[in-house]
């Protein structure tokens, strides 16, 4: 007498899952492994909130960008508090100062007894966002506008640290979008040039592309930058530095997109587009960009950190984006004195922000390359 043997049956669960693998898109593939990767999609949350604070500048600093007292001259941070027992919800400590009668240096000091109330949504420092739409109106700030408030302490010149680095992310932040993209149009073009026409075309853009890579960066950026005249207004230096920082950093993008495209070219799917009579530019535009638009936006992203780096170099030494333009490299200039940062600290807040742009670029750009081929 046989004995039957026990049938196994499958989770529809499971069943379900795999059929909704099998039919899904490109792009829905690469989220369903990008939201795996927990710090890129944390990076990303970060990257957005960068971006928004960089839109909403005027309406997110507590002062204007300009706005000084000569009172208050490298005042030190007050950090806010919230729900401390019989004080305001949300308040910080005022400052007072003792002045050395030899040297008339003051000292800081936090007054633990006196606390000023913070509120969102006050009135402070008029402006006009975006240069359109006036209001007067700012995220956090002291309900007194005369009471004194510097979340990140205070420069040189009295001005809120805080407020000069959300003015300065807009610079900082779109320097380096507008500098990778128009990188990316080059290296797209020329790379795209040198993967599907090969020949001398292949060979006269691989010879410049070494011999840029070749040149030290940071001279190279120096002596592109130096040719600036002094008198341009500060829009058109922001345009100049922006196109230099692009011809230089278009080769590691070029030579991505050359890789994929010669890759392509031995795929069935272009053998046969081109047996069908496809011509060049649909076959590109058409089959060819599309199948390596994951991976270009991985290199994208990758290559912003670089950008935010070479605007804070360039500024940081004098020959990049210049006063009274704010970004982080041009407030990390006082910094260059190593009395400045031993004595006032905080004055290193800009280089904090760099330091988490690129950090949270970095890991978007990882969670982003390895999400560019869901398949592996």
């Amino acid at each position: 007498m046989t004995q039957k043997q026990p049938q196994h049956t499958r989770d529809p669960r499971e069943e379900t899952k795999s059929l909704e693998i099998e039919v899904a898109s490109q792009w829905k593939l690469m989220w369903w492994k990008f939201r795996k990767h927990k710090l890129a999609m944390a990076s990303a949350v970060i990257i957005i909130i960068a971006y928004a604070i960089a839109i909403f500048a005027e309406f997110v600093a507590p002062v204007a960008s300009s706005t000084y007292s000569k009172d208050y001259v490298n005042a030190p941070p007050q950090w806010p508090h919230f729900f401390q027992p019989d004080k305001p919800i949300l308040y910080v400590n005022a400052l007072k100062f003792e002045t050395d009668p030899n040297s008339f240096k003051k000292t800081w000091t936090i007054d633990e007894e006196t606390e000023i109330p913070l509120g969102f949504f006050v009135k402070g420092d008029p402006y006009k966002l975006w240069g359109l739409i006036p209001s007067d109106i700012h995220l956090i700030g002291t309900q007194d506008p005369q009471a004194p408030f510097y979340m990140m302490g205070s420069d040189a010149l009295g001005r809120d640290v805080f407020s000069r680095i959300v003015y300065g992310s807009r610079v900082s932040l779109t320097v380096c979008l507008v500098g990778t993209t128009l990188s990316l149009f080059l290296g797209m073009i020329l790379g795209g040039l040198a993967g599907f026409m090969g020949g001398w075309v292949d060979n006269v853009i691989q010879r410049l592309s070494e011999i840029l890579t070749t040149i030290p960066t940071l001279p190279l950026w120096l002596a592109l930058a130096a040719v600036v005249p002094l008198d341009w207004s500060p829009l058109r230096v922001y345009f100049m530095i922006t196109l230099i920082l692009a011809l230089i950093q278009w080769v590691w993008l070029a030579r991505v997109v050359r890789g994929k495209l010669m890759a392509l070219r031995e795929e069935d799917f272009i053998t046969a587009a081109i047996l069908d009579g496809v011509g060049q530019g649909r076959l590109i535009g058409r089959h060819m960009i599309p199948s390596m638009l994951s991976h270009i936006i991985a290199s994208f992203t990758l290559n912003i950190p670089g950008m935010i780096l070479a605007e804070t170099a360039l500024s940081f030494l004098g020959v990049g984006l210049r006063p009274p333009v704010v970004s982080w490299g041009v407030m990390l200039q006082e910094t260059q004195r190593v009395g400045a940062i031993a004595n006032y600290p905080w004055m290193m807040f800009p280089g904090l922000a760099v330091f988490i742009m690129v950090v949270t670029l970095n890991f978007l750009g990882d969670g982003l390359r390895d999400a560019a081929d869901p398949y592996q």
